[in-house]
C-alpha cells in the first residue's frame, strides 16, 4: 500500500532520494533557515542546556549561551530525558553489480517480511547507486538493517545478506534506540526519537510531525509549503 501510495504521488518511481546522499537533507536545510533568518553555529560543543524554574532558557558551549525559548534535539543531548527502548542492527555493503533478480534495478527496497523469516521485525534492504552521485561508476551501496531481538544481531540480517549477491566489503554495527520521556511541553525541550531499523524514513517523518505538534500545539499545514522559493532568494 505505501508502493502504490507513492507510486501515485510521485509519477514514474515512489522513490525521492537526494543526489549526493542523505547529507544534502540538512543542506536544503540551512540554505532554507537561512532565508528565513535562521543563524548558525557550527562546531560548538554543547556544554549544558540552561534551565529556569524546569524550563529551557538557553544552550550554553564554553562560555557562551545561546538563549532561547524552546529546543528540538535527539536523544544524545539529553540522555537524562531519554530511555533505551531496544537496538537497531546496521550493515552497509559496498557491490560492483546490483541485486540479483530486480531487473538490474539501480535503486529499490526490499522488505523482508517478519513472518517470512521467524520474527517478530521485519528486515530492510534498501539500494542506491552511481546514478545517485553516491558511488563511483558501477558501484552500489546496500544497506541491511533490522530491530535485534537476539544476543548475536549480526545473524539476525543474514536474510537480508544473502539477497544481495556478493558482497565486496561491509560495515556492521548496532546501535542503541532511544525515546524521549516526556513530550516536552513542561521543559520546552522537544526530543526526538532515535532512527529505527526502516529504510523508508516513514516512522522519521511521523516523529517529525509529533514533534512539530508537541513544538507549536498545531498540526503542521503542507498547504503553507512554498514549493518555489527563487522569488525570495532574488
Amino acid at each position: 500500500k505505501l508502493y502504490s501510495d507513492s507510486l501515485a504521488r510521485y509519477g514514474k518511481s515512489p522513490y525521492l532520494y537526494p543526489l549526493y546522499g542523505l547529507g544534502e537533507l540538512p543542506q536544503g536545510f540551512a540554505r532554507l533557515s537561512a532565508i528565513y533568518g535562521g543563524t548558525y553555529m557550527l562546531d560548538k560543543p554543547i556544554d549544558e542546556i540552561v534551565l529556569e524554574d524546569g524550563k529551557v532558557v538557553g544552550v550554553r558551549s564554553g562560555k557562551e549561551i545561546a538563549k532561547c525559548k524552546q529546543v528540538y534535539c535527539d536523544p544524545s543531548y539529553v540522555p537524562d530525558r531519554s530511555e533505551k527502548v531496544g537496538q537497531v542492527v546496521r550493515c552497509i555493503c559496498l557491490m560492483n553489480h546490483p541485486i540479483p533478480n530486480t531487473k538490474d534495478a539501480l535503486s529499490c527496497q526490499i522488505i523482508i517480511p517478519q513472518k517470512q523469516v521467524g520474527r517478530k521485525s521485519d528486515i530492510y534492504v534498501s539500494l542506491v547507486s552511481y546514478t545517485h552521485q553516491v558511488a563511483a561508476k558501477g558501484w552500489f551501496v546496500a544497506m541491511v538493517s533490522t530491530t535485534v531481538e537476539t544476543n548475536n544481531p549480526e545473524n539476525e540480517i543474514k536474510p537480508g545478506l544473502d539477497v544481495l549477491g556478493p558482497i565486496r566489503q561491509k560495515f556492521i554495527w548496532v546501535s542503541d534506540v532511544y525515546r524521549p520521556k516526556d513530550d516536552g511541553r513542561e521543559s520546552q525541550i522537544f526530543i526526538s526519537e532515535s532512527y529505527d531499523a526502516t529504510t523508508h524514513f516513514e516512522t522519521t517523518c511521523l516523529d517529525v510531525l509529533d514533534i512539530f505538534h508537541r513544538g507549536t500545539g498545531e498540526d503542521f499545514d503542507f498547504s503553507k509549503v512554498k514549493h518555489n522559493l527563487g522569488d525570495e532568494q532574488d
